[in-house]
This record gives C-alpha cells, sequence and structure tokens, in this order.
C-alpha cells in the first residue's frame, strides 16, 4: 500500500495555518477590521488575554505581513496596529468561518 505523504513545507493552507495559530488571532484581526488601535485599545477589547500572549500574537500577525504596527517616534512612545491588504482580504474568510462557528457550536 503506498503512503500518501502530504508536502507541508510547499502548502498554503499549511503556511498560511502557522499564521493563524495562536489563541487570539482570529480575534485580533476580527477587532482591527474595524480600524487602527492601540495596545491599550486592543487589550480593551479582550480583557481575557494576557500583555504577553497579546504581545506574541500580534507580533506574530506581523511576521506573517497580516497586520502592520507603526511606531511614532514621540516620547511617549506611540505604536497603532491595522490590517495589510493581506489582513484585509482575510475578513471575508473569517466572516465565513464566525458563521460556521456559530452553526455548529452550542450556545
Amino acid at each position: 500500500m503506498n503512503k500518501l505523504w502530504f508536502d507541508t513545507d510547499n502548502c498554503p493552507l499549511a503556511r498560511i495555518s502557522k499564521a493563524i495559530q495562536g489563541k487570539w488571532t482570529m480575534i485580533i484581526i476580527y477587532i482591527l477590521s474595524e480600524g487602527t488601535l492601540r495596545f491599550s485599545e486592543i487589550r480593551r477589547k479582550l480583557p481575557n488575554v494576557t500583555e504577553a500572549n497579546l504581545t506574541k500574537d500580534l507580533r506574530l500577525l506581523e511576521s506573517y505581513g497580516i497586520i502592520h504596527r507603526e511606531v511614532y517616534p514621540v516620547v511617549p512612545p506611540k505604536v497603532e496596529y491595522s490590517l495589510t491588504e493581506m489582513g484585509k482580504d482575510f475578513i471575508p474568510i473569517l466572516t465565513s468561518i464566525n458563521e460556521w462557528a456559530q452553526k455548529y457550536t452550542a450556545d
């Protein structure tokens, strides 16, 4: 019997799943779909996330090009997060996932 090996290194789905693997990543993308926000504003919208986890997931999304981090050279430092074009293109997919989740999860 031949085994079918899935080439995860060259599979676009496998690569992008790494970008959204964080516990809060899809929720962060949804929150940023409403517009540019500062770290503290995102944190207020996610009261159950720790600062460390929020930072980790924001960095993950930034490293994959889904969000943009803008640092302004002012004192105190001002940092804003927004969706890139890639992030904006993910919104319809995220909406579909949300609809699917609502259909198949109990309240």
